[in-house]
């Protein structure tokens, strides 16, 4: 029976915020409405950026770009090649279908590129430049045809390093834009913006709850809610690694979960000496240290068995496995947003730099969806086509009758009039059609005979 050595203070829940979801409509109806002009109002309330127009030009977009040092510059292109290369061979998995299911009828299926994007990349406590690289490498190795981002500025100003990795990844048009009015601006277009097909990338609870609103005018990836981590290990790792991969994810925000499943008592109790330790030097304590006070467990289990199951409870965001026996878990965990297998990687390789995507699904919606990859910015579209006569009059046959078992009188019609031209069959109008003498029966089970 799985014991807690550690519990949370605090109870993370999907509760509806009836507040924050009204201000969030309220600005979303004002950027409707005026357009540019509310645009620039909650711009300057809220971030203290006044400009005419929002849209970076050329010059301020060089600019940013020369101002990494060649060193910052060659990291966030080896990042980005890295994010490049993963999307392009998930990319190559996705292939055109054709098959001919029946004798001359065909079914397809093709994956088709959303022709314009949004991307948000947040820039609050953190300048999260590897947002752009998540967001806007991805949909362009899947082809979309326009690409456009929003970042907030950072100190009062737009932050180069952003500006840089978005330019860098491909973006067409990059905006010094934050919060709902970014998120409004892309999703409606104002007279400057035109709109977007398409929100991706993560945010604050006021851009999480944007695109929720939106999510029918535009699609969007998922509804990103704080960083979860989950490690899972034994004794064959030390409490100092377990602790500073606790703690480097709980720095995200002071309401990140982290937690420790465990079946060695030993490694949990030096996990515990060790964040004490580590949160008395780490300068994101105020932080990481809230965080792990309100939302840090430490769960101990009496084996690998029940630390799956335990995993699959929690279906974090974030999994870390350092076990005796790792691909077990790999073999076995279903519920989680992407896996790092031993002690040689860790979350922070997948937040930054290991071409793995790190928008991921949290708030127990790994037991659903996984996350941002290079098929969200795909729509698969199927097609269908019958060559000849006798096919088309073999399924409008049977087209007509399972119609009219349901009453689509209008439906049977479109099927009849087929079996008429192609068939030469004389079948009065809104009736079922019956079968030709002879027609093959669908192969059957005898089993459903006996039922």
């Amino acid at each position: 029976m799985a014991k807690r050595i550690k519990s949370a203070g605090a109870t993370m829940t999907i509760e509806k915020n009836e507040a924050l979801t009204r201000t969030v409509q309220d600005l979303l109806h004002r950027v409707e409405a005026e357009g540019d002009t509310a645009v620039r109002e909650l711009s300057i309330h809220f971030d203290g950026l006044d400009r005419a127009d929002y849209r970076l030009t050329r010059d301020e977009i060089r600019r940013c770009v020369n101002d990494l040092t060649h060193q910052q510059r060659e990291d966030i292109e080896f990042a980005q090649a890295q994010v490049r290369t993963f999307a392009q061979h998930q990319k190559d998995t996705m292939l055109p279908l054709e098959v001919e299911t029946e004798p001359n009828v065909i079914l397809g299926h093709r994956h088709i590129p959303i022709s314009n994007v949004g991307c948000y990349v947040p820039g609050g406590r953190y300048p999260l430049l590897a947002s752009a690289h998540m967001t806007v490498i991805t949909a362009k190795v899947a082809g979309c045809g326009r690409i456009i981002t929003c970042a907030p500025p950072f100190n009062g100003a737009p932050s180069s390093r952003i500006v840089a990795a978005q330019h860098l990844g491909g973006a067409d048009e990059i905006y010094v834009l934050g919060g709902v009015q970014g998120i409004a601006a892309m999703a409606y277009g104002t007279a400057r913006i035109a709109p977007v097909d398409m929100l991706a990338g993560p945010g604050n609870a006021y851009v999480a709850e944007a695109k929720r609103l939106l999510f029918g005018r535009v699609g969007i990836d998922l509804l990103a809610g704080p960083t979860e981590t989950l490690i899972i290990a034994d004794d064959t790792v030390d409490g100092e690694l377990c602790a500073t991969d606790l703690l480097g994810q709980a720095e995200h925000g002071v309401n990140s979960p982290a937690i420790l499943i465990t079946n060695s008592e030993a490694l949990a109790r030096d996990t515990l000496r060790q964040i004490e330790r580590l949160l008395t030097i780490l300068p994101t304590a105020t932080v990481a240290g809230k965080a792990w006070e309100d939302f840090g467990e430490i769960i101990l289990c009496d084996s690998r068995e029940e630390m799956l199951t335990e995993a699959e409870r929690i279906a974090s965001e974030h999994v870390q496995v350092m076990t005796g026996d790792d691909d077990f878990y790999l073999e076995n965990l279903t519920n989680f947003g992407s896996l790092f297998l031993g002690a040689r990687t860790t979350v922070a390789y997948g937040d930054k730099v290991i071409g793995t995507n790190h928008t991921l699904p949290t708030m127990g919606a790994a037991r659903y969806t996984g996350g941002l990859w290079v098929g969200k910015f795909l729509k698969t579209c199927t097609y269908q086509r019958i060559t000849q006569d006798a096919a088309s009059v073999e399924i409008g046959e049977r087209c007509s009758r399972l119609c009219i078992m349901e009453g689509f009188y209008g439906h049977a019609e479109q099927a009849n009039i087929r079996v008429r031209r192609f068939g030469g069959r004389n079948i009065p109008y809104a009736t079922a059609a019956e079968p030709m003498v002879g027609t093959l029966a669908p192969n059957r089970d005898p089993r459903e005979d006996e039922a």
